[in-house]
């Protein structure tokens, strides 16, 4: 039986807040649920969105909470020559296109990528310097294919890859886009099982599809429902501004990310302390109870 490996992956834009709490507890109960390991990646390939001092302050909000990886933390920044290998087997297997479409001309289309480019296999690329973009950006072509899987919280998923379009694994900027480095990254790490917010269902049968081209193990997927704020109506983000949670607070905060969850609380859960919530939490797990909808709240 393969042996279970779950991972948290933040970004480093800004400190943990509920939302990503609720991701990092949900992941780590599932993984030592199953007497797996739990690995922690920074998911810093995007470095326009990277913050100072955020990483830091991630890895102190994770241990406040009890919340302590398996081995050495990964950095996409350190992963480039992976994503560069893949890009090349991908692009000997002509899954590849150059597109140059702007963004200002996809806006004014809509729905998925029109395939404008689709036909652009072979290009002179010109990587982006300071003061201009880069030639091209290099899309993944979906063709026709559905990707169904079972996610194990949502159930029975089916998609249309021609409904969503080619997607980039290379942007204008020649960063690598998140969907390859994600990929790349999980299957360098034997990832087995992936926890993470429903925002991202759409983007899992992109992965599936670059997994099946390059040839790597599939996963299983389970989608936490979203922590919305009820005043806004917006999914708690650190785009939405989303406050950091309170350190102080730690063992309150494992309580509450554990009732969102629909998972049940131990008697005088109040007075343990968060090593104690989080062993009662493994013991007891049980993901099918997690709710399917939105959490609704009130940022004060």
């Amino acid at each position: 039986m393969t042996h279970h490996i779950g991972r948290f992956a933040p970004s480093p834009s800004g400190p943990l807040h509920s939302g990503s709490l609720l991701a990092a507890v949900a992941s780590y109960v599932d993984a030592k649920a199953h007497k797996g390991q739990w690995l922690l990646r920074i998911e810093d390939v995007d470095r326009h969105r990277t913050v100072k001092g955020s990483r830091d302050s991630i890895l102190n909000s994770l241990e406040q909470h009890g919340l302590l990886w398996d081995g050495e933390i990964e950095q996409q920044t350190d992963n480039n020559d992976r994503y560069e290998a893949a890009l090349e087997q991908l692009q000997q297997q002509q899954r590849i296109f150059f597109c140059q479409c702007t963004r200002t001309a996809l806006k004014q289309i809509a729905g998925p990528y029109p395939g404008t480019c689709r036909a652009e296999k072979s290009s002179r690329y010109a990587a982006a310097t300071r003061h201009q973009p880069a030639s091209h950006a290099l899309r993944f072509e979906c063709g026709e294919a559905t990707i169904d899987f079972t996610d194990r919280i949502l159930g029975s998923q089916s998609f249309e890859l021609s409904q969503l379009g080619d997607f980039i694994l290379r942007r204008r900027d020649s960063l690598f886009a998140y969907q390859l480095a994600v990929v790349i990254d999980d299957a360098a790490q034997s990832v087995t099982s992936v926890v993470r917010g429903a925002d991202l269902l759409n983007s899992t049968p992109w992965q599936i599809a670059l997994q099946q081209a390059l040839g790597l193990a599939s996963m299983d997927y389970a989608h936490l429902p979203l922590i919305t704020d009820a005043n806004k109506g917006d999914k708690l983000s650190k785009q939405t501004g989303a406050k950091a949670i309170d350190n102080t607070n730690a063992a309150s905060n494992i309580c509450l990310a554990l009732t969102q969850l629909g998972q049940p609380l131990p008697e005088q859960a109040h007075r343990l302390s968060v090593n104690q919530l989080l062993e009662w939490a493994i013991n007891y797990w049980q993901i099918e109870q997690i709710p399917k909808t939105a959490i609704i709240v009130t940022e004060s």
